[in-house]
């Protein structure tokens, strides 16, 4: 038990350590941004069954009471080689009415173009170890990325307005215990640790016409003019001759949340398994910061403006900067999952997930110092349905297939997001498992994303002023390479 104890200690700063790696996870390939990539050896089933098949340390995160299928100490590690595509075909996009103002005349703001493939390629590493304390009692630690998503469409996106780029980064540590209640019964719950870091970048409409409104109230009266009266002249000057600009915006924000789960497996037989298990919801409370870059019209073009509003556009600041927040509650997932051995060579799997996605109706980021900004996301929950099947080539050789059905938290063109433009998701998976001795396992899988083409028509729930019309639609799909190594000592 002290060679035990030595090694898992051990193998517990190993994990961790690849652990610290994860917070660079930008993927998104599960519906939504739910990374159900915690592991590689489910890939080649299309991750079906994960939360029954227990065959490696990875049960900690889809069901921990699949642990004490494990006995001794048990590691894996692997990662997912992640690459999606989103490529937007423009219909009737427009920019956001505020520049057909008079006001915006010096904005020099053109649509710009159908922007770049928002996806990209990441790695999503994963990191497990479970250990037998007892004859009933068994302990363990996960590390993986619950959670991801990156979009980035370069700076001429005629859909600026509503996401250039949109980035959420998670990092999870998931100590977990299971026990036997006997041979046939096991449960098991876990803490969730996660960190959370997101960037939002957008471009934004800059009115400063209150702003000006203000500073020429405060001239009038430090010039004796009666309050009343010199707000009324105020804000004439800023109605008329106040600018809309063109600016960049982009937030920055962190925060850490705790979360649990739990779970349990029934084994009817020796054949057959059959789990349970539910992650709980969790609520963030991020802080962090908006910079805005305006751009400003060049020195020649202020120059040669009348006297007035060359002294209206010096007081337009080249940027603005507030500390920000949002408050965000990241989905529950339940999930069921069968396992059956029907014959020797022969193993079949199966699950339905469903998630809580309506715990993100919109998104809005609070600022001190600026005016708040909000998307109307209108997330629905979700389904997901796998099958899958394992068999048993050679003593040292095991091929794997699955497919899966993926329902897309978005639901209508109206409120599929640039950040997000997801739609429904129909996995093809297949790979194998190579055993060079009996207590080592390397898995390797590949899956195609098929994404039917989606259509999107939004316009931020009718705010044509600020965002425009981003109309459209994607062409998506991806593709998953998975590699896992697991070991029982």
């Amino acid at each position: 038990m002290k060679r035990h104890t030595h090694k898992l200690q051990r193998t517990l700063l190993s994990a961790t350590l690849l652990g610290l790696g994860v917070s660079n996870v930008t993927a998104v390939h599960a519906a939504g941004f739910n990374l159900l990539e915690q592991n590689a050896s489910g890939l080649g089933v299309a991750y079906a069954g994960s939360g029954a098949v227990a065959e490696n340390a990875s049960t900690i995160y889809y069901n921990p009471a699949g642990m004490t299928n494990l006995p001794g100490l048990n590691i894996s590690v692997g990662g997912n080689y992640i690459i999606p595509a989103f490529k937007f075909s423009n219909d009737r996009s427009s920019l956001p009415a505020a520049f057909g103002t008079a006001n915006a005349q010096f904005s020099g703001t053109r649509l710009g173009d159908e922007g770049d493939n928002a996806g990209g390629g990441a790695f999503v590493p994963n990191a497990y170890v479970s250990w037998q304390v007892s004859d009933r009692l068994f302990a363990g630690l996960g590390i993986g990325a619950p959670f991801g998503l990156a979009t980035d469409y370069g700076d001429g996106f005629m859909g600026r307005y509503h996401s250039k780029k949109f980035e959420i980064e998670t990092i999870n540590f998931n100590p977990s215990l299971a026990y036997k209640l006997n041979d046939t019964w096991s449960i098991g719950a876990g803490i969730n640790i996660q960190r959370i870091k997101a960037e939002y970048e957008k471009s934004t409409v800059v009115d400063m016409r209150s702003q000006v409104a203000g500073a020429v109230t405060q001239k009038y009266i430090a010039a004796g003019v009666p309050a009343q009266q010199a707000a009324a002249m105020g804000k004439a000057v800023g109605d008329q001759y106040g600018p809309i600009l063109d600016g960049e915006a982009k937030v920055k924000m962190n925060d850490t949340a705790l979360g649990w789960n739990i779970g349990v497996m029934f084994h009817p037989s020796e054949d057959t398994r059959i789990g349970l298990s539910y992650r709980s919801r969790i609520k963030y409370k991020a802080t962090g910061d908006t910079d805005v870059d305006i751009h400003r019209p060049s020195a020649a073009m202020i120059g040669a403006m009348p006297a007035q509003l060359q002294e209206i556009y010096s007081l337009v600041p080249g940027s603005l900067t507030s500390s920000s927040s949002a408050s965000v509650t990241l989905p529950d997932t339940a999930l069921l999952s069968v396992y059956q051995r029907i014959s020797p060579r022969w193993e079949l799997l199966g699950d339905i997930q469903w998630t809580g996605w309506s715990s993100l109706p919109k998104l809005t980021i609070k600022s001190d110092t600026l005016p708040d900004a909000s998307l109307d996301l209108r997330f629905k929950d979700s389904w997901r349905i796998a099958v899958g099947a394992m068999y048993q080539v050679a003593p040292q050789w095991k091929l794997k297939a699955g497919v899966a059905w993926d329902q897309s938290p978005v639901r209508s063109a109206e409120h599929r997001p640039a950040s997000l433009p997801d739609n429904d998701r129909y996995w093809l998976s297949v790979g194998a498992q190579y055993k060079p001795s009996e207590n080592t396992a390397i898995d390797v899988g590949y899956s195609y994303m098929y994404l039917k083409k989606s259509h999107v028509d939004n316009t931020n729930d009718g705010n044509l002023a600020q965002y425009g019309r981003l109309n459209g639609s994607y062409k998506s799909h991806g593709h998953i390479f998975g590699l896992q190594v697991s070991h029982r000592f």
